[in-house]
């Protein structure tokens, strides 16, 4: 399995291949079509992440020793956001996610594509996510 890192690379290596914005924004949006099966009863507000101008949903997912999540969101971009992070930061050991680099996320130079809204969004996901590998680390 690919570390957090060389995930993050695979991502900024595909986003640097597109010359302009509208085309990293249609590989953002095919990331959402790469979206696994979201089961229905998770679709509430439990679930839902604070700060997305959309809506998103995370759910963490224990299985062993590793985290992982059932993710979605009624908007494409949203919805391929959080499909790229929680590829990248899913089925990791919790202890994993937390002391992983965030910055490295820099690299893929969405301030430069994001909305700030958009971007507030993003940093809540991932937040929403780290709080998660908190939750479940505390509990082994």
């Amino acid at each position: 399995m690919k570390s957090i890192e060389e995930k993050i690379i695979f991502y900024k290596d595909n986003l640097d291949f597109f010359d302009d914005g509208m085309e990293k924004y249609k590989f953002l949006i095919d990331q959402a079509k790469n979206a696994k099966f979201f089961p229905e009863e998770y679709r509430n507000e439990t679930f839902k992440v604070s700060g997305c101008q959309a809506q998103v949903w995370l759910v963490p997912i224990q299985n062993k020793d590793l985290l992982s999540f059932y993710y979605d969101s009624d908007a494409f971009i949203s919805k391929g956001m959080v499909t790229i992070l929680c590829d990248i930061y899913g089925d990791r050991n919790p202890e994993e996610i937390i002391s992983s680099d965030f910055t490295l996320l820099n690299m893929l130079e969405l301030d430069s594509l994001l909305t700030p809204g958009r971007r507030n969004g993003v940093y809540s996901m991932l937040e929403k996510i780290k709080e998660y590998a908190k939750a479940y680390n505390k509990g082994n």
